[in-house]
């Protein structure tokens, strides 16, 4: 009577729901749409009780490389700003994060390719999801700028949502 017992008490463990994402990487930009996105995000990762990861792309100063006392300053100080962009942009996904009653952690990384930052911080993070915007270009400015949410989708080894 106890295997019956045991037995039973396993499979009603294996039929308790686990959590479809636990962990979830919202990429932001700064720009409108990849706030609205993170919006999306935070509202999915409440409703299924998911931890939020806000992140940041910086991309670093490319210069070519003469007059080096000035390029140095110019590269301090760009670097500077960036990371004064990076900080309110993060600073206020935490609020709106606070705000929805998400779990959420804030990083930057400094990268020149966005979806690879992306995609390492899908495996870095042990993220199980990726929200992020697409800024809907098309024909020229697609192909000249590329897509990083294409790239991300693309690649990457956890699902994607995309947001427009």
């Amino acid at each position: 009577m106890s295997t019956i017992a045991t037995e039973s008490t396993a499979d009603s463990r294996a039929t308790q729901p686990t959590p479809l994402f636990e962990r979830i990487l919202l990429p932001i930009d700064g720009s409108e749409l990849s706030l609205r996105a993170f919006s999306m995000g935070l509202e999915l990762a409440r409703s299924l009780g998911a931890t939020a990861i806000a992140m940041h792309v910086v991309p670093p100063y490319n210069a070519i490389a003469y007059m080096t006392e000035f390029l140095a300053a110019a590269e301090l100080r760009y670097s500077q700003h960036a990371l004064e962009s990076a900080s309110h942009y993060l600073d206020s996904a935490l609020a709106l994060a606070k705000q929805a009653r998400v779990p959420c952690e804030c990083h930057y990384v400094f990268g020149e390719h966005p979806h690879e930052a992306i995609l390492n911080a899908v495996t870095e993070h042990h993220c199980d999801l990726v929200v992020m915007a697409t800024h809907g270009w098309h024909g020229v400015n697609r192909l000249l700028l590329g897509s990083e949410t294409q790239k991300v989708s693309m690649r990457s080894p956890v699902p994607v949502l995309v947001c427009r």
